[in-house]
C-alpha cells in the first residue's frame, strides 16, 4: 500500500448528512476506517473535512491542505497546516513521513488526485444511507481503475479499486 483514498457514501452517492460524513457511515464502515488507519504513516485532508469531522486526535501525523493560516484542529498536536496543492503536499508528506499515505479528503480532493494518477487504491464504503447531501456518481469513481473487489458486511459494500 502507498497512496490510500478512502471515502464513504450512501447508496444514492450521498457524501454527508448534517455536514459530517457520519451521518452516511455505517458501524461495518467506522471499524473498517479506524483498521485503515493503523496501517499509515499520515493522514492527509483538506481544510473543509478538517473543519467539520472530528480530527482532534488522530494516531499518526495529519496534513490539512488549506489555503486559510487558520489549523481547524490546532489541539491536535500531530497536525500539519499547509497552503500548498494536494499533489504538492502528497510528495511533501511522503518525504517527511513515509511512503503509505491515506486521503480521507472529500472528493474534490480525491477527484483531483485521482486525475492525476497519484492514488494507488481508492477503498470506498457504500451504505445503504439514502438522502443525504452532496451526492457523487461513486460508480463513476470506481470506473477510474481498471480492477476493483467488492465485499459486502452487515449491508455495507466495501469496493477496493486499483490500476
Amino acid at each position: 500500500m502507498s497512496t490510500v483514498a478512502s471515502l464513504v457514501v450512501g447508496r444514492d452517492g450521498s457524501t454527508s448528512k448534517g455536514n459530517s460524513s457520519n451521518g452516511v457511515s455505517s458501524d461495518a464502515d467506522r471499524t473498517a476506517f479506524l483498521a485503515r488507519r493503523r496501517k499509515v504513516d499520515c493522514i492527509l485532508i483538506g481544510g473543509n473535512t478538517a473543519r467539520h469531522e472530528p480530527y482532534k486526535q488522530t494516531p499518526v501525523p495529519l496534513v490539512i491542505v488549506s489555503k486559510s493560516n487558520i489549523n481547524p484542529v490546532a489541539g491536535n498536536d500531530l497536525s500539519h497546516l499547509w497552503n500548498m496543492s494536494p499533489a504538492e503536499a502528497l510528495v511533501k508528506a511522503k518525504s517527511l513521513f513515509g511512503k503509505r499515505i491515506l486521503i480521507e479528503a472529500g472528493t474534490s480532493i480525491i477527484f483531483e488526485l485521482v486525475s492525476l494518477g497519484l492514488i494507488d487504491q481508492m477503498d470506498l464504503s457504500v451504505t445503504p444511507v439514502t438522502g443525504g447531501d452532496h451526492p457523487i456518481d461513486w460508480q463513476e469513481l470506481l470506473n477510474k481503475f481498471a480492477h476493483h473487489t467488492l465485499v459486502s458486511v452487515d449491508g455495507t459494500d466495501f469496493y477496493s479499486a486499483h490500476n
